[in-house]
């Protein structure tokens, strides 16, 4: 099978670009060839053979000029939609498996791929792996900035919340623009011509369902572990077990990492922890609220990690802690830590409790309540068996998919199979 991976990132910048990366290299693997599609970068991970690439756009940067032609750029990009054909007719692939396109690739790729598979009469799949909400919130994330409170307003096509709210980056410029093209490709019915959306949770797949465009077209597969030992964050060989004195930095410690920013429920914690100060705090990330950490006396930052030294820091870490006053969808670092065998207390937003069992391989608390955040993080602190129990059961490795497992269902959804 010929797969063309759509992208806008192709190096390593996030988690959807280590899940391009990874899938493309298992789907080769098994035998499947594998091309990519994208913005051009300095430090690519990932090419195609005719070297067609967009230029790269970075909307917070470049000149005067160019600044004022990137509303409508956002919105729709002919160099992508070219060069995207260009590919198009050279591989002939069999899947177009899109993943984040907007603002900088654009769904222009869909209409290329699209108005190709028509005009050569080829049975070419489009699939689309949502990483974020971005198909029905223009912010992404359906959350108000304005407000610090989630929002579902634009679900269904209503996009001129987005600009009411100035729901992006706090701009009314932008917001209105992030609706006008929510209006445009609505109008346009470009998402409907997308075959498949993949959800990497049950949370997200009730939403998408929610759109007009999308609905009937959805199927979840929960995000993969990879055991190989890539660096991907840090993930460790499976079945290796975390000692129960748990000593990291500052002996026994609550991890958590990520970034800091405001809906990940930083805030939040960090006013927990300051009522809890018998109890040790680790932070492992960066963002902008990294200067709060310092405010705190027991909160220590270690800054953004990656590969040995994230995965000792994890494997060591008493239990973590998932915060998020967002719709998180499947979080990597729910899985990073439970794979490794460390319990996990998260909110009970998004997809988090699809990952955790309340009583059974971790605990839960109502997202954004201080109050009861407190005191999870305390029982939990204090009750050394129930950690104990946590960790047998995450031990078991159940419910994990690995990424061949993941892929073999993957490739169900590129042949049109049910799950």
């Amino acid at each position: 099978m010929k797969i063309l991976m759509v992208n806008k990132y192709l190096y390593r910048k996030g988690g959807a670009e280590t899940y391009v990366m990874e899938l493309g290299e298992q789907l080769r693997e098994l035998g499947h060839e594998v091309q990519f599609f994208g913005m051009r970068h300095d430090h690519m991970d990932a090419f195609n053979d005719l070297g067609l690439y967009t230029r790269e756009l970075d909307f917070r940067e470049g000149s005067y000029i160019g600044k004022l032609s990137y509303p409508f750029r956002i919105v729709f990009s002919w160099e992508a939609y070219k060069k995207m054909k260009r590919l198009l007719e050279y591989f002939e692939p069999d899947v177009v498996h899109l993943n984040n396109f907007n603002y900088q690739l654009t769904p222009s790729v869909i209409m290329a791929a699209d108005r190709w598979r028509v005009k050569n009469r080829r049975d070419c799949r489009i699939i689309y792996t949502a990483h974020d909400y971005n198909l029905v919130c223009p912010n992404h994330m359906l959350r108000c900035p304005s407000t610090g409170k989630n929002c579902s307003s634009c679900l269904g096509g209503g996009f001129y919340h987005c600009a009411a709210g100035k729901c992006i980056h706090g701009s009314r410029i932008k917001s209105i623009m992030g609706s006008m093209e929510g209006y445009f490709w609505y109008h346009m019915k470009t998402y409907r011509k997308i075959d498949q959306v993949i959800c990497c949770s049950d949370f997200m797949r009730s939403v998408m369902e929610k759109s007009p465009w999308l609905k009937g077209r959805t199927v979840t597969l929960h995000n993969f572990v990879n055991m190989k030992g890539q660096d991907a964050g840090g993930y460790i060989e499976a079945g290796k077990e975390c000692s129960d004195s748990a000593k990291g930095p500052e002996g026994r410690y609550v991890l958590y990492f990520g970034r800091y920013a405001e809906e990940k429920g930083i805030r939040t914690l960090l006013r927990a922890a300051e009522r809890l100060p018998e109890v040790s705090f680790v932070f492992a990330g960066s963002g902008l609220l990294k200067e709060l950490i310092s405010d705190v006396p027991n909160a220590r930052d270690l800054g953004f990690l990656k590969g040995e030294e994230l995965d000792r820091l994890i494997s060591g870490a008493y239990f973590c802690v998932c915060p998020s006053e967002w719709y998180e969808n499947d979080p990597f670092s729910i899985i990073e830590a439970q794979i490794r065998g460390v319990p996990v207390l998260g909110a009970d937003t998004g997809g988090i409790p699809e990952r955790i069992r309340a009583g059974v391989n971790g605990e839960l608390f109502r997202s954004g309540d201080e109050e009861e955040l407190c005191q999870k993080i305390k029982e939990l602190w204090e009750d050394e068996n129930r950690i104990r129990g946590f960790k047998a059961e995450l031990l078991k490795k159940e419910g994990f998919d690995d990424i061949e497992s993941y892929c073999n269902k993957l490739i169900k959804c590129y042949e049109g199979e049910a799950l």
